[in-house]
């Protein structure tokens, strides 16, 4: 797979850079993508179309839960901070820290940027997080792994394997999927690939693989690099590159 994805990925670095109006239209489009479809996996009600009207044109949908129309435009900027880190190779704890304040702002300013202080448990896995009091070092273990280790592996598996420990540690009181995910796209964006996008409609797979992952993470290393896969063949398919 990875053989295959860098395949489409040559193609299109062929075309690159990507400048002016092409460069706005492709991060407005997966801004909006990347947005549903990851609140979407939370259980977040708004369609992708709802979705756009907010984000582009600022305007809410009734009828929908206000907790809703704030995780969507929190995304949002959180997606917009992730281009800022683009010509950087490391992530840092002020990032992730950043990343999930511009992201939970709006629902809960105290706890936004803040690491929980009480314990929280996954239902429907056999798996505990980490406890409270061991979040703090287990990040700093976190970063310096994926800053010392980042060359170790295809930048395809790193930005999976950086979903799952993120995960896996748990560090928020909530949104550590959304900024799992968010991430795992920073890793990738980063290297020169493309988002990894995950349809609510794969979000019994999805679950099962991260679950399954606590002892061999390696099919969900190739759901991942589907995911970067499909989301190569979009943008050749919307820049008409020819492969």
């Amino acid at each position: 797979m990875f053989d295959k994805i860098d395949k489409l990925k040559a193609a299109i670095d062929s075309v690159r850079p990507f400048e002016g109006d092409t460069l706005k239209e492709l991060q407005a489009y997966f801004r909006v993508g990347l947005t549903y479809s990851s609140n979407a996996l939370e259980g977040n009600a708004l369609t992708i179309s709802e979705t756009k009207v907010l984000l582009e044109d600022g305007l809410t949908v009734g009828g929908k839960p206000l907790r809703d129309t704030f995780e969507a435009l929190g995304h949002a900027k959180a997606y917009d901070f992730m281009f800022s880190l683009l010509r950087s190779r490391e992530i840092t704890e002020n990032n992730v820290l950043t990343m999930h304040k511009l992201f939970y702002s709006g629902i809960d300013a105290k706890q936004a940027g803040m690491y929980r202080k009480r314990e929280v448990f996954i239902t429907g896995s056999a798996y505990s997080v980490t406890a409270a009091r061991n979040i703090k070092s287990e990040m700093m273990e976190f970063i310096e792994w994926a800053n010392a280790g980042r060359d170790s592996y295809h930048p395809v598996e790193f930005a999976a394997l950086l979903h799952k420990f993120f995960v896996f540690i748990h560090p928020f009181i909530d949104g550590n999927g959304r900024l799992s995910r968010l991430l795992m796209n920073t890793a990738l964006i980063q290297d020169g690939y493309m988002l990894a996008i995950i349809p609510p409609v794969l979000r019994s797979e999805y679950i099962s693989l991260l679950e399954k992952a606590h002892k061999d993470d390696k099919p969900f290393v190739q759901f991942i690099a589907d995911r970067v896969y499909e989301t190569e063949k979009e943008i050749i398919r919307l820049l008409h590159i020819e492969v």
